[in-house]
Order: C-alpha cells, then sequence, then structure tokens
C-alpha cells in the first residue's frame, strides 16, 4: 500500500503517483524552485495589509473594508490554517460594529510570490463567498486565473517543507 501525500489526499490518483514519484526521488524542491523561482519582499504586517487591499480594490470594491491583515505566527502547516478571515463584532457607541481581519500564516513570508498571491485571494473571496463552494472557487479564479494550479503546487511546497 502506498502511503498517504499529506495535503493531495483529496487529488486524483495519478497526479499523487507523479508527485510521490519526484518525493522518492528527492525532487520536490527542485520541481518547485523551477516553477516559482521569485520571493517575495513582503514581510512586514503593514506591506501585506497594502498589498491585500491593493488586489481588493482591483477586484473587490463593493467588499467590506478590510480593518487588519496581518502575518500570524500561531497559523501554519500543524494546524492546517495558513489563512483566517475574520469579522469582530464591537459596540461603539450604540452601534454595532464588523472589523473585518485577515491573517496569513507567517510561513508565507519565506513562500514563493504567487503562493502569498494565492493565499491572500483566497481569504479575500471569503469576503464575498463564506463558503468553500463553486462560487467562491469562480471568485478566486477570477482573481488569480491560474489559482487551482497555485493551490496544488502550494499543497507540494507545503509537503516538500514539511519534510525538511
Amino acid at each position: 500500500m502506498t502511503a498517504v501525500l499529506k495535503y493531495l489526499q483529496h487529488y486524483p490518483i495519478a497526479l499523487q503517483d507523479q508527485i510521490r514519484q519526484l518525493q522518492t526521488q528527492g525532487l520536490l524542491g527542485d520541481y518547485i524552485t523551477q516553477r516559482y523561482p521569485l520571493s517575495h519582499i513582503i514581510q512586514t504586517d503593514k506591506s501585506l495589509y497594502q498589498y491585500a487591499n491593493e488586489i481588493k480594490q482591483a477586484f473587490l470594491r463593493t467588499a467590506p473594508l478590510l480593518n487588519k491583515v496581518q502575518y500570524d505566527n500561531r497559523l501554519g502547516i500543524d494546524h492546517h490554517a495558513l489563512g483566517l478571515n475574520t469579522e469582530i463584532s464591537r459596540v461603539q457607541g450604540g452601534k454595532l460594529k464588523a472589523k473585518k481581519e485577515i491573517r496569513i500564516s507567517s510561513f508565507f513570508k519565506a513562500a514563493p510570490t504567487k503562493f502569498l498571491r494565492m493565499i491572500v485571494v483566497h481569504e479575500l473571496a471569503h469576503l464575498k463567498e463564506r463558503n468553500h463552494d463553486k462560487a467562491f472557487y469562480q471568485l478566486c479564479r477570477h482573481m488569480e486565473p491560474d489559482y487551482h494550479q497555485l493551490e496544488f503546487d502550494c499543497r507540494v511546497y507545503l509537503l516538500w517543507k514539511s519534510e525538511v
């Protein structure tokens, strides 16, 4: 029986076999670095907020305002949460105010540029679509046409990084 590939269980067996072969040959890192050689310079919460807002303004102008976007050290591979989209409601002066926050795992500080974009797009899509349904993924693809390939390759990246 073949070993289960963490992060890739829901993909077709033939695709899993290709990744398993790369893994056995020690070539997962080569696969990722050849496809995604560029890293990013978005290292601070302020620059991450600006980056996320630029994407939001380009594609989701009518979505609620983002109050905070930041890296979070508590999110990571082990927690199966690479990003969170939260809404915090507070009473202010007799009114109920909802604050929208996005938290991105600090893991993405060292990830390729495209993977950071993919996770930001994913969390921004939750501003309009709460569930991971057809409408959600259509919105993700609207903001990032290669979304599905990036999600797959990011899962391969996670598999590679969990081995290192």
